[in-house]
């Protein structure tokens, strides 16, 4: 066999690993494959709802910058989950219920409606 010919066959071999490794990781996260245009599915975590980045300041109508504030100073707590932020909706609530007392109540209960 000459290079050319065993440099073909490793490529057709990594693509079908490739191929395999991403149906595995399908199966490991129970999520068939959708298309690209498809909706984005909710994300729970332990049957609890999980909010991004954008959920979140389009819900509190603040900053992502807002948000990296709360997340540094420890009043909003927040999961990591392949580089991204996600925030629990039980702790979104808290938070709503604890830290923003400059909202009055009415504000409060509105947000926390948005979440549900």
């Amino acid at each position: 066999m000459d290079t050319k010919n065993i440099e073909r066959l490793f490529g057709c071999i990594m693509e079908r690993l490739d191929r395999q490794e991403q149906m595995l990781e399908d199966l490991r996260n129970n999520r068939p494959e959708q298309p690209a245009n498809a909706p984005e599915a909710t994300k729970l975590l332990n049957g609890e709802r999980l909010y991004d980045n954008q959920d979140l300041c389009l819900m509190l109508q603040v900053s992502k910058r807002s948000l990296q504030r709360y997340r540094s100073i420890g009043i909003l707590p927040y999961l990591m989950l392949r580089q991204k932020s996600y925030y629990k909706e039980s702790d979104v609530e808290k938070f709503l219920s604890e830290h923003l007392d400059e909202i009055n109540k009415d504000r409060v209960e509105a947000y926390k409606a948005r979440i549900r």
